[in-house]
């Protein structure tokens, strides 16, 4: 018999063992049974073929509709070209080196599972050498254990490991299988109706029944977002252990001169919001609030307004932003909107002024000792920066309050990190700021330990964005067209962004497929091609720090047309005469990425547009996710599109394969109830028994799952 800690080595023998370790990192029987089937074929109904990745390895049910053969061009020898079906959709099989013997199996009308890595050929999808099990009859499936049920497992696979292996050497851990104590307290089984794991773990592999793999789905599902809530309620008591500084507000004070001085009427979320960390700041408990908003939708002005009664109550607020480029930026933003309010120590300066200090990790020597100097005297009473903010030579005069820009580009550890710098037995109040409009359901998960706020109304005077993919591929013509159009918006005096999602100076890689577009080899081509006689600008992240806010200054100032740049510029810049933005290999981007990149055009009283440039086939997954992008300027919305379309699907891709993670059953889109539910659980059960002392199975399963693949999981979800 056998459990969970085992070692395959022991249960399926040291082939498959080893098989499974190097294609999957699998393990132990715990890690092979919680590797679950991501998609189950019914006898009869086929896989849709639509929205395959070229590159992921895929396994399909299909069935074979012609079979061909012809003569290699550059050896002897044939191909054997198979042609699939879903009923609608078609995929090509290339069998090459004289495989022609294949033609007697895969005859038109069997039916087969199919693995293999999507390629590209003749701009139409290919899988070269598929593996296959053909499951049509009586004969091939005897010899198949795992496809003799009506209910058909498809497991995430790797290449050399199909799903059909992988499904054997689960039938043979389950025979051995040892029944031990659940993970979760019987009484929360029965109050729940769930099913036992040894009953759920059979049920998940080997279901007789619509109905039992239902049960054994949402049991797993349960040991999934119950490990999550017990670690971010954990969190939640341990943030509020010590208290935070008050900051009252004051009457007469730097905030009421800000705001007596506001050229342009906040929006009712803006107040709204303003009041909730207002009253916040007030207590001595510490705020610990999410504040999402769509793309300019004034967060900056939010989170300044709170800074300033943390200034007014005598102590300092840090904003800690990912970039050195947008760290720069919001400084000038900051000292911008603030105007002589952020002046003191200057001639002029009004009344109650303060100082906006920078600190960033390549400043040169003596702005850096000063701005330390700033950061620990009190001199500055924000004080903003990059991770450099955290380094252990930075200390401040009376740190009360920190806006984190951007969270899903820092860890938890990096929050907390900031946390410890108010001094002894206190903790800052902190707001985590993001673009990226989030669901309930993530805002439970992946923010679970954090009170959540949404802008969703925008400023007046924003213009709309109007979005276009180019396929350049198929429509070369088009993307000539794109540069034309660029040109078009320059001669109105206006200026235009061109995001590439590689510098350019990066080693030489090993992948077969074409590298992304980078900025260094773009820039001279448009310079001495299309865009011949435009002041062109060149951004990265590895410019030297004055080199890069040159750069955004003459940008700013009018002096470049087209800014050629990475994704240094996706957040916090806003340039209002920027109208067209031209993002090359836009399949390689995120759904909420290109939302937030798109943002920074339209801010000023002319309409934008995005061009989406992309050699991705119509019909593939990363054609969808474009089209979403062009469907909708609703965050929000696309906030969903983009879970829906990277979480679940009929397909199984790289993106699943040989990555083990903590999650693998909960869905963020739609298990909305569950979560909500065990959270309530875990509220309860952390209040009682803080350190689940008392609860070792519920220890054991939130350590086994959020490990440190759960930081990368949930920080990018």
């Amino acid at each position: 018999m056998a459990v969970l800690a085992d070692r395959l080595t022991d249960v399926v023998g040291a082939r498959t063992a080893d098989a499974l370790a190097s294609a999957l990192d699998l393990h132990t029987v715990g890690d092979l049974l919680r590797h679950y089937p991501r998609r189950y074929a019914q006898r009869g109904e086929l896989t849709d073929i639509a929205g395959l990745e070229i590159g992921e390895h895929v396994t399909v049910l299909a069935r074979v509709e012609s079979t061909t053969k012809r003569p290699m061009r550059s050896r002897k020898g044939s191909i054997l070209d198979v042609t699939i079906t879903d009923g609608q959709r078609r995929l090509s099989c290339a069998f090459f080196g004289n495989q022609t013997w294949r033609e007697r199996e895969l005859r038109p009308g069997r039916t087969g599972l199919f693995a293999g890595k999507v390629t590209a050929f003749r701009r139409s999808l290919q899988l070269a050498n598929p593996e296959y099990e053909l499951v049509d009859s009586a004969d091939e499936l005897s010899s198949v254990d795992d496809f003799l049920s009506r209910i058909i497992p498809v497991y995430p696979a790797a290449q050399g490991l199909p799903s059909w292996r992988i499904s054997k050497a689960v039938h043979q851990t389950l025979e051995m299988l040892d029944e031990e104590p659940d993970p979760l307290p019987e009484s929360l089984r029965r109050e729940h109706d769930l099913l036992s794991l040894f009953e759920a773990l059979h049920a998940i592999h080997r279901p007789r029944s619509d109905a039992e793999l239902t049960a054994a789905r949402t049991r797993l599902k349960w040991d999934e977002a119950l490990a999550v809530q017990l670690v971010l309620a954990q969190r939640r008591q341990s943030s509020v252990a010590r208290p935070a500084p008050a900051c009252p507000p004051k009457s007469g004070g730097i905030a009421e001169a800000f705001d007596a001085r506001l050229p342009f009427d906040l929006t009712p979320g803006q107040r709204e919001i303003g009041e909730e960390l207002r009253a916040d700041l007030a207590s001595e408990h510490p705020m610990n609030r999410l504040l999402q908003g769509e793309v300019g939708s004034g967060k900056t002005v939010v989170a300044l307004r709170a800074m300033l009664q943390v200034i007014d109550a005598g102590r300092q607020a840090a904003l800690l932003a990912p970039t050195e480029v947008l760290a720069a930026q919001h400084a000038r933003s900051l000292r911008d909107l603030l105007g002589d309010l952020a002046q003191a120590g200057e001639l002029g300066a009004a009344e109650h002024a303060t100082r906006v200090t920078l600190l960033t990790g390549s400043m040169p020597a003596k702005q850096r000792k000063q701005a330390l100097l700033d950061a620990a005297s009190g001199a500055a009473g924000i004080v903003v920066g990059t991770h450099a903010l955290l380094g252990e030579h930075v200390s401040f005069a009376d740190l009360a309050f920190v806006v984190v820009d951007e969270q899903h580009r820092f860890g938890v550890e990096q929050r907390d990190a900031l946390r410890t710098r108010a001094g002894d037995g206190v903790s800052p109040h902190v707001l985590v700021m993001t673009a990226t409009p989030i669901p309930r359901t993530v805002a439970m998960t992946v923010y679970g330990d954090l009170e959540t706020s949404s802008l969703r109304q925008l400023p007046s005077g924003r213009s709309p964005i109007a979005t276009t993919v180019v396929p350049a591929a198929e429509k070369p013509a088009w993307l000539d067209r794109a540069w034309q159009r660029l040109r078009e918006e320059v001669g109105k005096g206006h200026q235009a962004y061109v995001v590439c999602p590689r510098i350019g100076d990066e080693p030489p890689s090993d992948k077969t497929e074409r590298p992304a577009v980078a900025v260094l080899d773009v820039a001279p081509e448009l310079e001495n091609g299309p865009l011949a006689g435009l002041r062109i600008g060149v951004l990265h992240g590895r410019l030297p720090s004055d080199d890069k806010d040159a750069v955004m200054r003459a940008f700013a100032e009018g002096e470049l047309d087209v800014l050629v740049a990475t994704t240094v510029i996706e957040v916090g810049v806003n340039v209002p005469n920027a109208t067209l933005m031209v993002i090359m290999d836009a399949d390689r981007f995120g759904v909420s990425q290109l939302h937030q990149l798109r943002g920074r055009v339209g801010r000023g009283d002319v309409p934008g547009l995005c061009l989406l440039v992309t050699e991705a086939l119509d019909g593939t997954a990363a054609r969808a996710r474009l089209a979403a992008v062009e469907s909708t300027t609703d965050g929000f919305e696309l906030s969903k599109l983009d879970l829906e379309l990277r979480r679940e699907g009929d397909i199984l891709g790289a993106a699943q394969s040989g990555k083990r993670s903590g999650l693998k059953l909960l869905s963020l889109l739609r298990d909305e109830e569950l979560i909500a539910q065990s959270r309530r659980v875990a509220a309860q059960v952390v209040s009682a028994d803080p350190d689940l002392a008392e609860h070792p199975g519920l220890a054991a399963l939130a350590a086994q799952t959020i490990d440190d693949e759960r930081a990368e999981y949930l920080e990018k979800s």
